[in-house]
């Protein structure tokens, strides 16, 4: 789906801080079309330069199929609580309500789910607006933690990062990680193949459109390949759902060994002129 489709969908009203999503008469009718929609989302509100807004969601006639709920929900809370000071919703059908209720039983979330958007925006209007102060998230990890976690192989030409029982807290810690990262190649002045160990490492919801966006930008500047091992279930699931809207090859290993392997043929194959 073309951006201006998505874009005619994202409206910012900057007196009353709302972002409003217009989900009407919209067919989620695979993970895809989710990841490729919260994606679009995800840019217009990095464009705005303001971190968080309200949002206002209209689910009139809205469809979301069951092969799209898993990417539906886990999109919608990782946004949520990067961006979100409160999310209501309003005239959901009634399939659409029963979901989203179930959904917000199941996950312990208030749905605020009202019938009519004057009732959806008398709702946001009694929300404490929590940008001023900015949130300034406290220091998770020691510089000393990211500098013993990055080697460079020359002889393979591999950088390789460890996340290893590393947890990315909020976006603070995605960008202290990531300044590190990209200082330390801009010094070698050169491209690498990107090993990622992931055992043990988690994302939290908080961190996870940063994590995205900082990781995309680093391996569209600087990586010749990316191999990932050891990504435990959630953070493999999320990573393959983005990997199905941004159109990147998630290279998902189980082993340091078999990544490695990966990575020697896509070396090879680079040395050949075959593009891997």
């Amino acid at each position: 789906m073309p951006h201006r489709d998505h874009d005619r969908r994202i409206r910012f009203d900057d007196a009353r801080a709302i972002m409003e999503v217009d989900f009407s008469g919209f067919v989620f009718d695979s993970s895809a079309r989710v990841n490729a929609f919260y994606d679009r989302i995800e840019e217009r509100i990095a464009a705005t330069g303001e971190d968080l807004w309200f949002f206002l969601v209209n689910l009139h006639d809205m469809r979301i199929d069951p092969n799209a709920w898993l990417a539906y929900s886990r999109r919608g809370r990782a946004l949520n609580h990067a961006h979100s000071m409160g999310s209501v919703r309003f005239d959901g059908s009634e399939i659409t309500r029963a979901q989203i209720l179930r959904a917000a039983d199941t996950e312990a979330f208030d749905p605020n789910l009202f019938a009519t958007r004057d009732e959806a925006l008398a709702r946001i209007a009694t929300m404490p607006n929590t940008r001023r102060p900015r949130v300034v998230h406290d220091r998770s990890h020691a510089f000393t933690d990211y500098v013993r976690r990055l080697a460079f192989d020359e002889a393979r030409r591999i950088m390789e990062v460890d996340f290893s029982h590393f947890t990315f807290n909020n976006s603070r810690d995605v960008n202290e990680f990531y300044d590190y990262i990209e200082g330390r190649i801009r010094e070698t002045d050169k491209r690498w193949f990107f090993l990622v160990n992931l055992n043990g490492c988690e994302i939290l919801p908080a961190a996870w459109v940063q994590y995205a966006h900082r990781g995309k930008r680093l391996n569209t500047a600087a990586s010749l390949g990316t191999v990932r091992f050891a990504a435990g279930a959630q953070t493999e699931t999320d990573i393959r759902l983005r990997a199905e809207s941004q159109g990147f090859d998630p290279n998902l290993c189980n082993t340091r060994e078999e990544a490695l392997d990966r990575i020697a043929g896509m070396y090879a194959a680079r040395l050949q002129g075959v593009t891997p």
